[in-house]
């Protein structure tokens, strides 16, 4: 069964398509439109992602803004349905967050030593919200270490103290941090232990001159539609540039090209 918002989508996309909006796409119109709810389907989580990432690291000055890209921000105290950021909080657990912009170099996420009854966790998400790994408790303990997460092009060496490389398929990652709260006493415990949260580049972590800064990012601010109108293409676009085709991808990304849906493109139907 075909949802709302797809045909809502595939409605729009019909009256482009009959207006010639289109025109010089090699889909005909009846594969365009197959096309466009297959490339929904497959956009729709990335494009949501977008929504959490501008909300959290890019638009300063907004009521769930966190962090710059890079750098990580805390939650020090429990959360309430005031926030909206995140769908379904736990009332128990502090939450910190990292945007990870990989595009130059990794990041190096140190965890301190915590208590062995508190559970904290670091969940690993990549652009298309697959958990890539879990660092903490239920993984790797609760000794603390120091932790590398590359982009998919990065090359280098491990550094010996690194206990762990994990890989992202996309060069925008996400980091979601929780830490166990026992109750309201606990709250300065709970502070300590998300002070002890260090995140850096490799470059810093290892004493070395930094490489050049990748390109600065324009990033294309929210619409209330965009999940639910052919706008969705315009930001699975600009987000599919962060995030190489994988071999199992390449012939599901050519065929939205048709389309115009390819990294970087400019949709037609936002223009």
């Amino acid at each position: 069964m075909i949802g709302k918002p797809t045909r809502l989508l595939l409605a729009s996309l019909s009256i482009l398509i009959s207006t010639g909006a289109w025109a010089d796409f090699t889909a005909t119109p009846s594969e365009a439109r197959a096309i466009a709810k297959e490339a929904y389907l497959y956009g729709f989580p990335v494009v949501e992602m977008y929504k959490t990432l501008y909300t959290q690291a890019v638009d300063k000055g907004g009521a769930n803004f966190k962090a710059p890209l890079n750098h990580i921000g805390h939650g020090a105290q429990a959360l309430t349905p005031k926030d909206t950021a995140t769908a379904t909080p736990n009332p128990d657990t502090a939450l910190s967050f990292v945007w990870m912009d990989l595009r130059t170099e990794p990041l190096v996420l140190t965890l301190p030593k915590i208590e062995d009854n508190r559970y904290n966790s670091v969940q690993l998400i990549d652009l298309y919200t697959h958990n890539i790994a879990y660092l903490g408790t239920r993984s790797t303990g609760n000794n603390g270490g120091h932790y590398m997460i590359a982009g998919p092009d990065w090359k280098g060496q491990q550094p010996v103290d690194v206990d762990r490389v994990i890989y992202s398929e996309s060069n925008i990652a996400y980091a979601l941090y929780r830490t166990q709260l026992f109750d309201d006493k606990d709250l300065n415990k709970v502070k300590q232990i998300q002070n002890g949260y260090t995140v850096q580049p490799l470059s810093r972590y290892v004493k070395q001159t930094p490489p050049a800064r990748a390109a600065r990012i324009e990033w294309p601010k929210p619409t209330a539609t965009m999940s639910d109108s052919p706008q969705l293409f315009r930001y699975l676009n600009f987000m599919l540039a962060f995030a190489a085709p994988q071999d199992s991808e390449k012939d599901l990304l050519a065929r939205f090209a048709r389309i115009g849906i390819a990294p970087g493109a400019r949709s037609r139907s936002t223009n």
